[in-house]
């Protein structure tokens, strides 16, 4: 499943990356702090979201995070 975590505050796309543990990366987000190259960041919230592309639907998993 494609998976990106986005800036809360300014709707900065902070990485993109495809995952089969979703589970696994949504648990370690919410722990106390996700690092990326521009800072450290603290969950607070995620939707999945659904979409067409090339008439196929597809699902993606949207962290979103705040700078701490």
């Amino acid at each position: 499943m494609n998976v990106i975590f986005v800036d809360s505050f300014s709707g900065e796309e902070l990485l993109q990356m495809i995952t089969q543990d979703v589970a696994g990366i949504l648990a370690a987000a919410q722990g106390e702090s996700v690092t990326f190259p521009v800072g450290h960041f603290k969950y607070e919230f995620h939707n999945l979201d659904f979409y067409e592309e090339n008439g196929e639907l597809r699902q993606e998993l949207v962290i979103y995070v705040k700078k701490m």
